[in-house]
């Protein structure tokens, strides 16, 4: 298991794309590019916004600017990469680009989690202990809500990525669109046990993270039943989390079950959808959702719109 092993290919090769005519490939770029551009657009327009506007300055779009800010992370480990191969007859990644590109993927997808997980407390607190709220969440407890999206995830994904950095690998082919850390430690030569109880573990703790989502939800719906004022509170801004809730979470287990347990029986097309998910309707969608739902979100974004508008035609 040596290091100086694991170096035999200087280069990764990922197949995911091998199906695709030149053709269509060009019709992919298209519609990635455009993606692209919509998901840089609808998120910096709202980590903007909020970051501007003092009255924005509450915990909860706080929150919701750290969910931009690692929707913007994720995507630039991904994107420019898959639209530079989507122009290439060469599908090819260095071996030091491949673990970086599946470092900032997936602890994208953790950050994602920790997000919800933290964006949930927030509203159990405001709705379950109003009259707590501003004691619990103070100046110092946001902060520490803010870091905990990013450390634990940026550290449990970088333990995954230096096991599967050691390890001795016989092949150099991923048949994904992008590098995962699981399909570089299937081309491990060897039994790869700490990669899978190091894997398992991570994947336990973020259900954790889910269950107690979950739970939250629960006791704000019991306490939301007993109060016209908490309910109209709860359809205003819960349901867009739990949408973002349910999009990441059926999005990241069909990611898991592919990389772990897919069948190659099945067509490339839908192992690439199944891929792209994550990477494309979480990031798209939340800020759409987010901007439409939060009223005073929708109504500073309008009024600047409105007022450049103006300004532009005079």
């Amino acid at each position: 298991m040596a290091l100086k092993n694991a170096t035999h290919f200087s280069l990764f090769t990922l197949s995911g794309l091998q199906d695709e005519t030149k053709e269509s490939r060009y019709v992919l770029f298209s519609v990635t590019l455009i993606c692209y551009f919509l998901i840089v657009f609808k998120n910096m327009t709202l980590i903007a916004t909020i970051l501007l506007e003092k009255s924005l300055h509450e915990p909860m779009y706080i929150f919701l600017c750290n969910m931009c800010f690692n929707a913007l992370y994720g995507t630039i480990g991904f994107y420019p990469k898959f639209l530079y191969d989507l122009l290439s007859e060469e599908h090819v990644i260095s071996y030091t680009g491949c673990y970086l590109q599946a470092f900032v993927i997936y602890s994208n997808f953790l950050c994602d989690c920790s997000i919800l997980t933290v964006m949930a407390y927030d509203r159990y607190v405001a709705i379950c202990k109003p009259l707590e709220y501003h004691s619990i969440m103070t100046n110092q407890a946001v902060v520490k809500l803010i870091v905990f999206p990013w450390v634990p995830p940026l550290l449990c994904e970088g333990v995954l990525i230096f096991l599967s950095y050691r390890l001795n690998l016989c092949g150099s082919s991923i048949e994904k669109l992008y590098c995962a850390n699981w399909s570089i430690v299937k081309l491990s030569c060897s039994l790869n046990t700490m990669n899978n109880v190091a894997g398992y573990s991570v994947i336990f703790v973020y259900i954790g993270h889910v269950i107690f989502i979950f739970y939250s939800y629960a006791q704000l719906i019991r306490t939301c039943l007993k109060s016209t004022e908490d309910r109209g509170k709860f359809l205003q801004t819960c349901l867009p989390h739990l949408f973002s809730l349910i999009n990441v979470t059926v999005a990241v287990l069909f990611e898991v079950m592919f990389n772990r347990y897919g069948n190659k029986d099945f067509p490339q097309r839908l192992l690439n959808f199944m891929a792209l998910d994550i990477l494309v309707f979480p990031p798209l969608l939340n800020p759409l959702v987010y901007g439409i739902q939060l009223t005073k979100v929708r109504s500073k974004v309008f009024g600047k719109c409105k007022k450049h508008s103006r300004l532009n035609h005079d």
